[in-house]
């Protein structure tokens, strides 16, 4: 049988879970899924998949052959649509992700404009204040924000944010201005993390730290809760420079203790791209990198 055939049958099973969902997705009968499975492992001397009455499960060699073979099965994809010409109208699902406020400000603004510009292009955008797998959720675009780990992701560096304290012009009349990271210890705090009765903020360089740990008066798990109590005078809150751009412009927040600044975080897009490139994937980082390359609130 067509080695590809094989492994197409082969991922819509170890996807699926089964024969019978994978003969429906494939327009198959389920017999020929049963030969085309068994035809693979016979062709490869290993067992990929463990059948019992009630379901299908992926041996070790299966799991690590089913991430070997959908990247194979992507890239003949990519380099099917270079050879074809689609290159020259990109087409086709766009799926992105980004923090929330991220998205909404920066990102949103480059979607529109992109499906203005080819209409044959969906996106799916996920905005989440989570890191989200780009391989596991199947994922082409992703803003990263901060050091990247190693990784076989491609990455291209678009701009750079501070973390930064502010607090409303209100709070500071009312409070003596904090000096050195210790004076927070007697400031309302607003922290904006998962909720924990203590936090720990860390200020300067990375090889002379000065930890402060601190008891917020208020902790909320949204970014926009905690820039609207800092708005509305609370308190002393941590947040990234890019998502109090606004605030700041308007003289609702003010920074405090930029001197003790962390060195600012790089700001990345990060995609899977193979050596072919899909059209629709590359013509939107080039969209996007270069609207955040210009955006002066991330260089």
């Amino acid at each position: 049988m067509d080695q590809i055939h094989l492994m197409n049958v082969f991922v819509a099973v170890g996807e699926e879970e089964g024969f019978a969902a994978a003969a429906r997705r494939l327009d198959l009968s389920p017999a020929a899924v049963t030969r085309a499975i068994a035809g693979l492992e016979e062709n490869l001397g290993v067992k990929l998949l463990l059948r019992t009455t009630r379901n299908v499960r992926l041996t070790e060699a299966g799991r690590r052959y089913l991430d070997d073979t959908r990247a194979i099965l992507a890239s003949i994809d990519e380099a099917n649509e270079a050879a074809a010409g689609v290159n020259a109208a990109p087409k086709g699902n766009l799926s992105v992700t980004a923090s929330v406020l991220f998205g909404k400000t920066f990102v949103m603004p480059c979607i529109v404009q992109f499906l203005n510009e080819y209409p044959e292009v969906e996106v799916s955008a996920l905005f989440l204040d989570r890191i989200v797998n780009l391989v596991d959720e199947g994922i082409d675009v992703a803003v990263r924000i901060g050091h990247l780990p190693d990784s076989s992701l491609k990455a291209l560096r678009v701009g750079q944010v501070r973390r930064v304290l502010c607090a409303s012009p209100e709070y500071l009349e009312r409070q003596p201005l904090p000096q050195h990271p210790a004076d927070l210890l007697r400031h309302t705090v607003i922290a904006a993390t998962g909720i924990s009765p203590r936090v720990e903020w860390k200020f300067g360089a990375v090889d002379d730290p000065t930890m402060v740990r601190l008891r917020p008066r208020l902790t909320v798990t949204s970014n926009d809760a905690a820039i609207e109590a800092a708005c509305a005078g609370l308190g002393i809150c941590r947040l990234l420079s890019y998502q109090i751009a606004d605030q700041l412009t308007a003289g609702r927040l003010k920074i405090v203790l930029s001197e003790y600044e962390e060195a600012p975080w790089p700001v990345h897009l990060v995609h899977r791209e193979s050596k072919f490139g899909s059209s629709k994937v590359r013509n939107f980082i080039d969209l996007l990198a270069d609207h955040l390359r210009a955006n002066p609130h991330l260089n």
